[in-house]
């Protein structure tokens, strides 16, 4: 089974009506070009930006039972493709950021939540959202077949405990809404996390013509090493450049889970029982 995913790395619009009506575009778009899963970057609803402001918060955060999420839900059905829509979610007492995958009959597979929030005592940054409370992996069923599936955003990248809890409980794919500036160091995050857990990641970032974004969406396979030869692989597939637009790349799910059957009995040499500080 092959899987082609779509980077929606599009600059957003200036407001929640247009971002919508953009976002409809680009999943036309993606599924021309032959996308089974289409990805956008993190927090597409208002694109990402804060204000410590109740009053603003309160009106670019969407309901999940609201026109915004309906709209992608019922576009999956129409498309028979799964998306990955983010949106700054209203709740209570705070918003959260947050991604929707929606599978291809338009049913919502989870609702993640970021867990590791970008509180750093600043007056622009994610302290007035709530964190997410949890990571969830489930079972995506894609046109070409069925794939185990769990999202980070952004910044739980830095925390490999993230990754190794999605691939603990059976993650075989992880889809990662981003935006930031993805140079050397961030993008070694994300290929450690592939590797260390055996897994692929897709990420979708905002294009450079985005405050503080600089696109490079990527797609890592985890895949080491060739199977059948042993010979060394790069698992990056693909690497975009900083301009906007739409991106597949093709991920080999055949291949990535030949090489875990061979790889994951290594998991008995872990010893969680010493791991105890890292989980207080």
């Amino acid at each position: 089974m092959k899987l082609k995913i779509a980077f929606l790395q599009l600059l957003p619009e200036l407001n929640i009506e247009d971002n919508i009506e953009k976002g409809i575009r680009a999943c036309r778009e993606a599924k021309a070009k032959g996308a089974d899963i289409v990805l956008f970057p993190e927090m597409w609803s208002s694109g990402y930006v804060f204000t410590h402001n109740g009053e603003w918060l309160e009106q670019n955060s969407v309901s999940l039972d609201g026109g915004y999420v309906r709209w992608f839900s019922e576009l999956a059905l129409e498309l028979d493709m799964a998306i990955a829509i983010t949106l700054l979610e209203k709740h209570e007492p705070k918003p959260r950021n947050t991604v929707c995958l929606f599978d291809r009959h338009g049913k919502l597979v989870y609702r993640y939540s970021k867990v590791h929030i970008c509180d750093f005592g600043e007056d622009d940054d994610e302290g007035v959202l709530d964190a997410g409370d949890d990571f969830y992996v489930e079972e995506l069923d894609t046109k070409e077949g069925k794939i185990k599936v769990g999202s980070m955003i952004c910044y739980d990248r830095e925390f490999p405990e993230a990754a190794r809890v999605l691939m603990l409980k059976g993650a075989e794919l992880i889809l990662v809404p981003n935006a930031c500036p993805m140079e050397i160091n961030r993008l070694s995050q994300l290929r450690g996390r592939a590797y260390e857990n055996m897994l692929a990641i897709a990420t979708c970032n905002y294009p450079a013509s985005y405050r503080g974004c600089n696109g490079h969406s990527t797609l890592f396979d985890g895949v080491i090493y060739d199977t059948e030869t042993g010979a060394p692989l790069d698992m990056l597939v693909s690497e975009t450049g900083e301009e906007e637009g739409i991106f597949l790349a093709e991920l080999d799910v055949d291949m990535l889970r030949k090489y875990r059957k061979r790889e994951m009995g290594g998991l008995k040499n872990r010893r969680p029982k010493l791991y105890g500080l890292i989980s207080g």
